[in-house]
C-alpha cells in the first residue's frame, strides 16, 4: 500500500514537472529573451520580404543596449534588388506610407511596442540601439503592403545584447512608468486650470485634457521624439513648407491648424501626428499653452488634444471644418502612449478636477464626451533636443 502511495506521489511530481516544462516551452522564446540582459545572448532573426513586421519575442528593459547587424538581399518586382539600407527614395515615394519617412525604401527598421503608438526607427545594415522603455522589440521593412505582396528574399539579422538594462525588484511597466499619484498636482492647481479653450469670438471649444510639467525644451523634445511634428501657423508657411518638403522628398505633415485661445492668447505650439496621405482629412493633433503656474520649479503646460476624423459643416458660418472624434479620451490616451514610449516621461497619472467636464460642444458645433479626467505627465529633467 505504501509503495503504491509513493509511486502515485512520484508520478504526480513528474506530471507537475512536465507541465512546468510545457509552460516554459510555450513561452520559451519570450523566456529566453528575458534572460538576454543577464546572459549577453545573441539572437538570429530572419525578416522575410513578405512580412510587414516580425515579432522577435525579445522583451527589452529600460536602458538595455543592443548591437544589431543585418545582411541579405530583397528584390522588388519593379524596383530591383537591395540590401538592409534599402533603395534611395525618389519622387514616386511621396505618395506612399512608409513607417520611417526619411529612410530608404525597403530598409530594415525596428520599433519598440505596439504599431499604433511606437515610433519606428531605421536600423539598416548596422545600428547600436538603447531601449528607452520596457517593451517588445519588432523588426520590419520600410515598405508598403503592396510591396510585400510581390517582394522576394529576406534579411538575416543578428542582435547582440551589449549590456543589461535597468534592474529592479519590481519589473518595469511596458510602455512607460507605472501610474501613481503626484503630490504637487493638487486640487488647488487643478482648480486654476480652465476646463476649455475658446475660439477668436470667445465661444468655448475643446477640452483641456492634458497637463505636462517640464521646460520648453523638454516639452518640444518629447513630442518630436515621439514622432509629432510642429504645424505651420499660417497658410503661407504651409505652402512654402510643402514645396520644400517635396523638393527634399519628405512627407508633409505640418498643415496649419486654426488658432484657439487660453489665458487670453493663441496656442504656443501646435503638434500633429498622422499618416502623410491622410493628413488633410484625418490626423491626431493638439494645441499647447504655457500656463502661468509651475510645479516643482518647472512650467505647467496645458494641452487640448483631439482627433480629426473627417469634415463637417461649421455651425457658426455654414462653412466646412474638421470633424473631431467625439470620444476625446481616446486621443488623450494616444498622447499618453506616444509620449510615454520615448522614455522621457518620469511620472504620470490621471487626475480628476473638482468640476470635471464630461460632455460639451466644440466652437464649431460638434459634440464630444469624456470621463472628465486630466492626464498629467511629468518629464525627466534635462531631456532637451539633442539629448
Amino acid at each position: 500500500m505504501k509503495l503504491t502511495k509513493y509511486l502515485t506521489l512520484a508520478l504526480l511530481a513528474i506530471a507537475v514537472m512536465a507541465l512546468g516544462a510545457g509552460a516554459g516551452d510555450s513561452a520559451g522564446r519570450i523566456s529566453s529573451s528575458k534572460q538576454a540582459s543577464f546572459a549577453n545572448k545573441t539572437y538570429q532573426i530572419e525578416v522575410d520580404a513578405s512580412k510587414q513586421w516580425v515579432d522577435t519575442n525579445i522583451d527589452l528593459r529600460p536602458g538595455e543596449k543592443l548591437h544589431i547587424t543585418a545582411t541579405g538581399t530583397i528584390t522588388y518586382e519593379k524596383g530591383g534588388s537591395f540590401g538592409p539600407d534599402g533603395l534611395a527614395r525618389n519622387f514616386k515615394d511621396l505618395i506612399h506610407q512608409y513607417a520611417v519617412t526619411d529612410a530608404g525604401h525597403g530598409a530594415l527598421i525596428g520599433r519598440l511596442g505596439s504599431e499604433d503608438v511606437a515610433e519606428p526607427f531605421l536600423i539598416g545594415a548596422s545600428k547600436d540601439y538603447v531601449a528607452p522603455i520596457a517593451n517588445r522589440l519588432l523588426l520590419g521593412l520600410n515598405q508598403s503592403e503592396k510591396d510585400a505582396q510581390t517582394a522576394q528574399g529576406s534579411f538575416q539579422v543578428t542582435i547582440e545584447v551589449a549590456s543589461a538594462g535597468a534592474s529592479s525588484a519590481v519589473p518595469a511597466a511596458a510602455g512607460g512608468p507605472v501610474e501613481a499619484a503626484i503630490p504637487f498636482i493638487t486640487p488647488d492647481l487643478l482648480a486654476k486650470i480652465p476646463r476649455r479653450v475658446s475660439d477668436p469670438q470667445g465661444d468655448p471649444g475643446d477640452m483641456v485634457n492634458i497637463l505636462i510639467v517640464g521646460t520648453q525644451d523638454e516639452v518640444v523634445n518629447v513630442f518630436t521624439t515621439a514622432g509629432w511634428v510642429q504645424v505651420d501657423k499660417t497658410a503661407k508657411e504651409s505652402a512654402l513648407a510643402g514645396v520644400e518638403a517635396t523638393l527634399q522628398k519628405k512627407d508633409y505633415l505640418t498643415m496649419p491648424m486654426s488658432t484657439l485661445f487660453l489665458f487670453d492668447r493663441g496656442q504656443d505650439y501646435g503638434f500633429a501626428h498622422a499618416e502623410p496621405v491622410r493628413v488633410v482629412m484625418s490626423r491626431n493633433h493638439l494645441r499647447v499653452w504655457k500656463s502661468p503656474y509651475t510645479a516643482e520649479g518647472r512650467p505647467v503646460w496645458c494641452i487640448a488634444a483631439t482627433h480629426d476624423i473627417g469634415l463637417e459643416r461649421d455651425q457658426r458660418n455654414n462653412g466646412i471644418t474638421h470633424k473631431i472624434d467625439p470620444a476625446i479620451d481616446d486621443e488623450r490616451e494616444y498622447v499618453n502612449r506616444t509620449l510615454s514610449s520615448t522614455g522621457f516621461v518620469a511620472r504620470r497619472t490621471h487626475a480628476m478636477p473638482a468640476n470635471p467636464l464630461t460632455e460639451a460642444k466644440t466652437a464649431t458645433g460638434g459634440s464630444f464626451h469624456s470621463d472628465g479626467r486630466i492626464l498629467v505627465l511629468v518629464l525627466k529633467t534635462g531631456t532637451s533636443l539633442g539629448y
